[in-house]
């Protein structure tokens, strides 16, 4: 049903930016060009296949989610309108219209700011060991999954290749200064506890979510992606069970059937059968519909 998949993009007059585990991003001077692909990693590995429409799905929710926040903190986003991009932009417009963000150029701040309504992932992991995540103290007692009595703020240091790894606010506010700091806690926070509220009328949880900021004209500005399945763990609000892992509108297929195979989780990644595939896309176009209320 969908066969419009993009790997990769090829824009050969444009300098590439950085070419990410999804997005490929474009230098344009004071802006810069951000295409998602169709690209999928898990366990920290691109896939060789993709999921039709996952770039579309990102860049959709992105935009709802910018226009929805932008009264607590400004965003980088221009537009996502290909046929207001540059002239220079116009002979790629089949593969860049409706899975690019034109945005401004920020001097990124070297930390992902995750804020944890639910206890799961990394959280659960440390949670189990210390009873704590990133110093701060939790109840005894809680289980995978459990709603956590406030939501928290966890930060981590922002890794090229590997995993992110959990730090203090302490760790943060030597690396941005105090003020900076308190001020990337106060507004994730808030964005996602809006966030929370409107998705839950919408029948997804928002589990936990990670965003990135950026300083423009020395203000603090949100950029990247904003509460997408891809940064973000969306469970469905009806099968929510506490004590267990949640089934997810994202990967989750994917790494369901990764871990059935003997695959060492290193390069070169298997491919994946096209039911997996269509469920993943599905997925994707069900966590769109429900926070927008549009289709693709």
């Amino acid at each position: 049903m969908y066969n419009n998949v993009l790997l990769k993009t090829d824009l050969k007059d444009l300098k590439l930016f950085r070419r990410g585990k999804v997005r490929d991003v474009y230098d344009l001077g004071d802006k810069l060009l951000i295409v998602s692909t169709d690209r999928i990693s898990c366990f920290d590995v691109v896939l060789p296949c993709g999921i039709p429409c996952k770039g579309s799905v990102l860049t959709g929710i992105s935009e709802f989610w910018f226009d929805f926040i932008k009264d607590i903190i400004p965003h980088h986003l221009i537009t996502v309108d290909a046929d207001k991009y540059p002239s220079e932009l116009q002979k790629y417009k089949t593969d860049l219209s409706g899975r690019s963000m034109l945005v401004l150029k920020t001097k990124p701040l070297p930390v992902e700011c995750v804020v944890r309504g639910y206890l799961s992932g990394s959280g659960w992991n440390e949670y189990k060991e210390k009873q704590s995540i990133c110093g701060i103290n939790l109840p005894k007692g809680l289980r995978q999954s459990d709603k956590l009595p406030e939501v928290i703020f966890t930060p981590s240091t922002k890794a090229d290749v590997g995993h992110d790894q959990n730090v203090s606010q302490g760790y943060i506010s030597e690396l941005v200064g105090a003020d900076t700091a308190e001020a990337l806690k106060k507004i994730s926070i808030e964005v996602y506890e809006r966030a929370s509220r409107y998705a839950l009328q919408k029948g997804i949880i928002i589990a936990d979510t990670k965003f990135e900021f950026g300083i423009y004209n020395d203000r603090i500005i949100i950029i990247d992606e904003v509460l997408t399945p891809d940064s973000s763990r969306f469970w469905a609000a009806k099968d929510y069970q506490p004590g267990k892992a949640q089934m997810s509108f994202d990967k989750q297929f994917v790494r369901d059937y990764l871990e059935t195979l003997e695959w060492d989780k290193q390069p070169p990644a298997p491919g994946l059968p096209e039911e997996i595939i269509a469920k993943t896309t599905e997925k994707y176009l069900e966590a769109y519909r429900k926070l927008t209320g549009r289709e693709i």
